[in-house]
């Protein structure tokens, strides 16, 4: 599978549906993360105050809840982290350069009630924590990780007791609009240069191992699926859709070529279109998500 090239305009063209599956993840996590919240929210969050009865250097925010957000993306979802603990200080992790870029210059600083969010590169395929976490979350991130569940177990480690690993993933690699991606890439026009480009059907597992991995682990695993059934808006809506996302591998592959990339893109939205039919209200597109929230017993 090709590493795609991110574009954060394109992703954030459906931001409103893409963030929906992300609070209602959100809302399954149980109220066990600690949030404490200061009588009064200084002028600035300094990084270390000086505690003179102790004779030692004190951390004024030692005691916040620390949150990982990993595959933050452009960190727009990231957000709803600090509106659910205000005074958390949160991390959002991504390998992707142009996301990254568009997260820093939106969202990171301190947040209103006394929070920080921040965000940093990193690789999810060897990303280990180096500090303690209360919650490490991932919004329709794992996918793209090769042998991510192999990945829970450092991951579950790090948390304090009580803590939370909770993640959501796309289920519908079966859905046409990647059954029909595969297809088309595989076929004699296109396989030299797209056949092994695109996500695999085994890069999601089923909910039961995840279930039963996530147990295994020590931790108490609430697992389940939903199917959103999204209106979308706009000519040819489902191909701008998966332009942010699923179809990324194949545009990496074919930016040098833009002859060949449209003629690819005209050839799948032709596709898209005999799948998607369009109503006068919009275009209904079915999208298959699964959930987990993991706490860990301690």
């Amino acid at each position: 599978m090709t590493q795609p090239t991110w574009d954060p305009a394109q992703y954030l063209r459906h931001a409103g549906h893409r963030a929906r599956p992300f609070a209602d993840l959100l809302a399954r996590i149980p109220d066990r993360i600690p949030d404490r919240i200061p009588d009064r929210i200084p002028d600035r969050i300094p990084d270390r105050t000086e505690d003179r009865t102790e004779g030692r250097t004190a951390d004024p925010t030692a005691d916040r809840p620390r949150i990982a957000d990993l595959g933050c993306g452009p960190g727009n979802v990231t957000v709803l982290l600090a509106d659910r603990w205000p005074t958390a200080h949160i991390t959002g992790y991504d390998n992707s350069p142009e996301m990254l870029d568009k997260a820093h210059v939106d969202h990171e600083g301190p947040t209103p009630r006394g929070g920080r969010l921040d965000f940093a590169h990193a690789d999810l395929r060897t990303w280990s924590p180096e500090e303690p976490y209360d919650l490490i979350v991932s919004n329709a991130t794992l996918q793209w990780v090769p042998g991510h569940a192999d990945r829970f177990e450092g991951w579950t480690a790090a948390l304090r007791p009580g803590g939370v690993f909770a993640f959501q993933v796309p289920d519908n690699i079966d859905a046409p609009l990647h059954a029909l991606m595969r297809e088309l890439a595989a076929g004699p026009r296109w396989r030299a240069r797209l056949a092994d480009v695109l996500r695999h059907t085994d890069s999601v597992h089923t909910p039961g191992a995840y279930l039963d991995r996530l147990a295994r682990l020590g931790c108490t695993a609430d697992v389940w699926q939903t199917t959103y059934f999204h209106v979308l808006q706009g000519e040819d809506p489902v191909l701008d859709w998966v332009k942010g996302t699923g179809l990324r591998p194949a545009l990496t592959a074919l930016a040098d070529d833009p002859e060949a990339r449209d003629a690819f893109l005209t050839e799948y939205r032709d596709l898209l279109r005999k799948a998607y039919p369009g109503a006068p209200y919009g275009t209904v597109m079915p999208f298959r998500r699964l959930f987990a929230v993991a706490v860990k017993e301690g």
